[in-house]
This record gives structure tokens, C-alpha cells and sequence, in this order.
């Protein structure tokens, strides 16, 4: 874990923990990729290794396309999202799993009063079942989707809704996340801001994104807000 000196200061009382979600709380690179290898049989294109798909995903729906339709250019890329997001949307759920420790961050949070929510760009026509199946649609205080406003991450107006929506003070909050996009958003929201190592990180390096801290493990948010949270 690192943190920064001369950049935010985490608030001496926490209110609330706004995450992103792919990536951050859940591994779900899998699926996407499942998807990917669905759409490529029914095309007849050899499906690209799963370590290429898996560094792209925080890019979304097109970026994974690319990976094996890019010499189709960005128009039969395109042509192709609605069938990929349909492929995704029936098994969605099947591989997709909280990275080690998120479940027991939640619990702890939870146990402490100190609420949480997503902040995600994936579409809330996925994002919602998603979530309902992991079984945190009744356990979050805010959900913020890519399409939920006019427009999402970097921009710092979904992550502003979701501090509303949870009723938590942005200067009283932090924003998790494996993507600058998340950083970005999240400080000029207001949030302290912390990357995470364990994401897909969009091919970056989170030392570099100017976050007020770094952490390899969600372990590790914890003992940064001790001792007013502990495992």
C-alpha cells in the first residue's frame, strides 16, 4: 500500500466508499470473454487469447470486439456490439466473481455503518441484474450506471449522483478503482481517491495516476481507514 504526501487527506470520519465495478469488485473477465468466444464461433474467426481480452475490458464492449474484429474497422466493430451485449447478457453471471477480500471489505464496511456503492460505465440493463445476482442490488446505498446520466466516468457528475443518492458527504467519502478514469472522476468529485493494483487497469500503471493511495489488496483498504475500521 502507498500513499501520497502533499495530495488529499483521508477525512478523519468516513462516511461512505463508492467503487467501480469491473475490475474492482468483480472479476468479471470471464464472461466477457465467454461472450467474445460465443460471437467468434458464430462468425468464424478464431477467438484471441484470453490475456488480450483481459487487458481491455475496462474499455468496454467495442475495445473487447476489437480484439478479434479490428480488421473490420470501427463500422463492422459496431455492427457487431448488439449481438456481443445480448451473448453477455444471458450468462452474465456464471463466471463472475467478487476478487478475494471484497466480500469481507463489504461485510466490514457494512458492520461499521459506513455505506457503499458502484459507480460503474456498464450500461444499467447489465449492471442491474448483475448486481442482483451477486446478490448486492439490496446491500448497496447507491448504483450509478454508464448511462444512468448524459455521461459517465471521467466525468465527475455520476460519482457526484452516487454520493447523493447514498446521502454521504463527498469530502467524507473515498472512490475505489483499477482505472485513471476512477481517479479522475473520483478527485474532482471531491472523494479521496484510492487505484487499486489487482484490477485490469486498462494496460496502466496506478503509481501514475496521482490517486491518494495505491493498494494491492482490498485487505489493505481497511487497515488504511484504521483504526476507525478493522478486519
Amino acid at each position: 500500500m502507498r500513499t501520497q504526501a502533499g495530495m488529499n487527506t483521508l477525512p478523519d470520519r468516513v462516511e461512505g466508499v463508492l467503487f467501480d465495478l469491473d475490475g474492482t469488485l468483480l472479476d468479471s473477465a470471464p464472461d466477457l470473454y465467454a461472450a467474445l468466444v460465443r460471437q467468434c464461433v458464430e462468425e468464424e474467426v478464431a477467438p484471441p487469447d484470453f490475456a488480450i481480452v483481459r487487458a481491455v475490458v475496462s474499455r468496454g464492449s467495442r475495445a473487447i470486439l476489437r480484439c478479434a474484429f479490428g480488421d473490420r474497422g470501427e463500422a463492422g466493430v459496431e455492427a457487431l456490439v448488439p449481438r456481443y451485449l445480448a451473448l453477455y447478457e444471458q450468462a452474465m453471471a456464471e463466471d463472475t466473481h467478487a476478487f478475494d477480500g471484497i466480500e469481507a471489505l463489504l461485510g466490514t464496511l457494512e458492520q461499521r455503518g459506513i455505506r457503499w456503492g458502484v459507480v460503474t460505465n456498464k450500461p444499467g440493463f447489465l449492471t442491474d441484474p448483475l448486481l442482483d445476482r451477486i446478490g448486492w442490488s439490496a446491500r448497496a446505498a447507491a448504483v450509478v450506471s454508464g448511462d444512468t446520466l448524459p455521461v459517465k466516468k471521467p466525468d465527475p457528475a455520476p460519482v457526484r449522483l452516487a454520493c447523493d443518492t447514498a446521502g454521504i458527504d463527498p469530502s467524507r467519502s473515498l472512490f475505489v478503482g483499477d482505472d485513471r478514469r476512477d481517479v479522475q472522476a473520483g478527485a474532482a468529485a471531491g472523494l479521496y481517491t484510492v487505484a487499486v493494483r489487482w484490477g485490469y487497469l486498462d494496460g496502466g500503471d496506478p503509481d501514475t495516476w496521482q490517486a491518494d493511495a495505491v493498494i494491492d489488496h482490498p485487505g489493505q483498504l481497511l487497515r488504511l481507514l484504521a483504526p476507525e475500521v478493522s478486519a
